[in-house]
């Protein structure tokens, strides 16, 4: 694997970076790619505490940084009670890693989330996916690059058997149906997606300039604009106020225009909040708010 055709690709901010290394094969690779690329670094491992081997996984990760001559930082974390296990491990890791770390997602990872968010209704700011709240070097390699960089360098990664379990969906998702739709199409879907993604990105940007200019909470003010600034104006500030930022579906966007237009005087959302609208002014709070009053 010539690693510097690779690193052409490959967008690495300034150094020193921090670096946060799972011990799988995207970001055993991302740390390859740092050090042939002569960057100052420090690996970052956090453990969740999910799985019987991951003392054995930080050590992995630990010998991988002693062996290209970097810092290591080991971080423990424990997870919130609650669904959805996925999105509270990635709170919980997040919380834990510097703000400008880099996390290793690649083109199918991206492909991946448009694509659960095209599913599940996310709207053009899910399906884009931006990817912006931290820094991803190698979001232009494959899956098959960073596995194939790995072998290059004779280091066997860390398998995390949640990759591989049917009951999430995402999951699914790569197992089932991007192979499905390759098989159906007679092409890869990922760069397809990955295409789709940032075309949405640059129609966003145009949008979200006039939806910055709403004030979110105005219902006088989000009715007498198009609908696609409202959408995205209601969407933003809706993700700015739930926990972990998720982007709000768009059945739940559509519910909240219903309190915009006056069709009704409240409306729960995904999530498990409530917005209502008292005197032209929206507010959010937890659904179950008032019974607790």
């Amino acid at each position: 694997m010539d690693l510097a055709v690779l690193l052409d690709r490959c967008d690495f901010p300034d150094s020193p970076l921090a670096l946060g290394v799972s011990g799988g094969a995207d970001s055993v690779a991302m740390a390859l790619l740092a050090d042939a690329a002569d960057r100052e670094f420090t690996i970052w491992h956090v453990d969740h505490g999910l799985r019987p081997t991951s003392a054995d996984d930080a050590a992995m990760v630990e010998a991988l940084a002693s062996r290209l001559g970097v810092g290591f930082e080991l971080r423990h974390v424990a997870l919130d009670d609650g669904s959805d296990l996925e999105a509270r491990a990635r709170t919980a890791r997040y919380g834990a890693l510097p703000d400008d770390v880099c996390v290793a997602h690649t083109a199918d990872d991206r492909a991946e989330t448009a694509l659960f968010n095209l599913l599940r209704g996310a709207g053009p700011a899910g399906v884009s996916v931006p990817m912006a709240r931290v820094n991803r070097p190698i979001l232009g390699l494959r899956r098959r690059e960073t596995e194939a960089v790995c072998r290059g360098a004779g280091i066997t990664p860390i398998s995390d058997s949640h990759n591989d379990d049917p009951a999430f969906t995402r999951v699914r998702i790569r197992s089932e149906l991007l192979p499905l739709i390759a098989d159906l199409f007679d092409r890869d879907p990922v760069p397809l997606l990955n295409r789709h993604a940032d075309l949405l990105g640059d129609m966003l940007e145009v949008i979200r300039a006039e939806a910055a200019q709403l004030d979110p909470a105005d219902t006088r003010a989000l009715a007498a604009a198009p609908k696609a600034i409202t959408s995205e104006a209601l969407r933003i500030w809706l993700q700015a106020r739930t926990p972990g930022g998720r982007v709000p579906d768009a059945a739940s966007i559509d519910r909240v225009m219903r309190v915009v237009d006056g069709t009704h005087v409240a409306a729960e959302i995904e999530g498990g909040h409530r917005v209502s609208r008292s005197q032209g002014r929206l507010s959010l709070d937890p659904a179950d708010a008032d019974s607790e009053r």
